[in-house]
């Protein structure tokens, strides 16, 4: 080729003057947006292979992907056109894993991003947190849950806000930190490992082979992989003995997988704050950051200076999942997507679909399924005007007042033994 990019390891990168440099990240975007080197810039790779981008001469541009091998390729072709490119040995997991080992031996890193959760992010974190363990009733009394770590921001934060609540709650529990290796590379696990020890996560590792089982399907892996993932992680957890398993779906998490559902599926399905195992006795399945954003968890993890991994199979470590077009084919990026389009003329589009799932009106649908069984409108249309509207009397009206305020005082209850006396907890709407 005669254009031969020269590699730098994230030490020699660490050495470079500010001035020195240019730093573009290739990853796709949603990779970016999960975690990146400070000051990068991400340019598309099909800019590059197009040679379309306009870049500075007077620095070195250090390019890289995710493990060195992408960046590789785009850092030829930076040459060719006239750049000074360098490829960042190892990519962004292997400086990431870099940044943790600085960490790895610092107690007061560890205090820091505690306090954190108890001071500057008290509210939108762990506030939510309570309340959606309060109004849903997540957490009771003896349960020994099974909090699974994937290695990425959501499930690690929703590990320290378990911690923070045990450690007020009046409420006795269990917990158990449960990470399942389903083929991890020898870096990623690293990452994940030594992530757990700089947070102070006892981690309970059990491995299994299923990113090699859904390589070779052709037709929607990711699924296959995720149901495949979460039935290893009950039976684990249950012969652990715990009742529960702790996923770390939030707030934006729910909103997308309901439009999902609406727009490529043509139904309408809610993801549940919990649900009842159907395979395993006993087990129920329970998202404590159902009401937490997606923007505050970012936050918690850029004022910290935290580096997580994203999906870190097989797949995405070729970038199988990606069109030539340089365009992902994932459906939940496009999704979130048109959710911050809408945002730019209606501010109020995330809540208002959240607020959607519970003010649903039965007798203004064309049918639903109940246990399996469809019940079409039509069934009670033409008795519609037999129905007759009962007028509340003045002491059904105290009655419902009276149970709306023992409901208030249960949940403030709740609240008070997870130790939020006096904590702003507010409703998601007005957050």
């Amino acid at each position: 080729m005669g254009y031969l990019a020269k590699e730098i390891t994230p030490e020699e990168f660490d050495r470079l003057s500010h001035e020195e440099y240019y730093l573009i990240d290739v990853r796709e975007e949603s990779d970016f947006q999960t975690g990146k080197m400070p000051d990068a810039r991400r340019v598309d790779l099909l800019d590059i292979a197009n040679h379309t981008v306009s870049l500075p001469k007077d620095r070195k541009l250090i390019v890289y992907c995710k493990y060195g091998e992408v960046s590789q390729q785009a850092a030829e072709t930076l040459c060719e056109d006239g750049y000074e490119a360098y490829n960042l040995l190892g990519g962004y997991s292997k400086w990431v894993l870099r940044q943790i080992q600085r960490d790895m031996d610092s107690e007061k890193r560890r205090e820091d991003i505690e306090k954190s959760l108890r001071k500057k992010f008290k509210r939108n974190l762990y506030g939510m947190f309570v309340k959606a363990v309060c109004d849903y009733e997540l957490v009771k009394e003896g349960d020994k849950i099974a909090v699974c770590i994937s290695g990425g921001k959501d499930s690690m934060l929703m590990a320290k806000l378990f911690q923070e609540l045990k450690r007020h709650n009046k409420i006795p529990f269990e917990l158990v930190f449960l990470c399942m290796d389903p083929g991890y590379n020898e870096a990623n696990r690293k990452v994940i490992e030594q992530n757990a020890a700089l947070l102070g996560i006892p981690l309970t590792i059990f491995e299994t082979t299923i990113f090699d089982s859904v390589y070779n399907i052709p037709k929607s892996p990711c699924y296959i992989c995720a149901r495949m993932r979460r039935g290893y992680l009950y039976k684990e957890a249950k012969r652990l003995g715990c009742n529960k398993i702790a996923l770390g779906h939030h707030f934006d998490d729910v909103i997308e997988t309901l439009l999902m559902g609406m727009l490529y599926a043509g139904q309408y399905e809610a993801m549940m704050p919990k649900l009842h195992s159907m395979n395993f006795d006993g087990m129920e399945l329970i998202r404590p950051l159902y009401l937490i954003r997606e923007a505050e968890i970012k936050h918690w993890r850029d004022y910290n200076g935290l580096n997580f991994i994203q999906c870190a199979c097989h797949f995405t470590e070729t970038c199988s999942t990606c069109h030539t077009d340089g365009q992902t084919s994932s459906k939940r990026l496009e999704t979130k997507k048109l959710i911050e389009k809408l945002k730019e003329t209606n501010p109020f589009v995330e809540r208002n679909i959240f607020s959607a799932m519970s003010n649903i009106s039965l007798n203004k649908i064309l049918g639903y399924k109940r246990q399996h069984v469809r019940h079409d409108f039509l069934s009670w249309y033409e008795h519609e005007n037999d129905l007759k509207i009962d007028v509340m009397t003045e002491e059904d009206k105290a009655m419902d007042l009276a149970e709306l305020a023992r409901m208030q005082a249960e949940k403030e209850s709740a609240r008070k033994a997870c130790g939020m006396e006096g904590a702003a907890v507010t409703d998601h709407d007005d957050n």
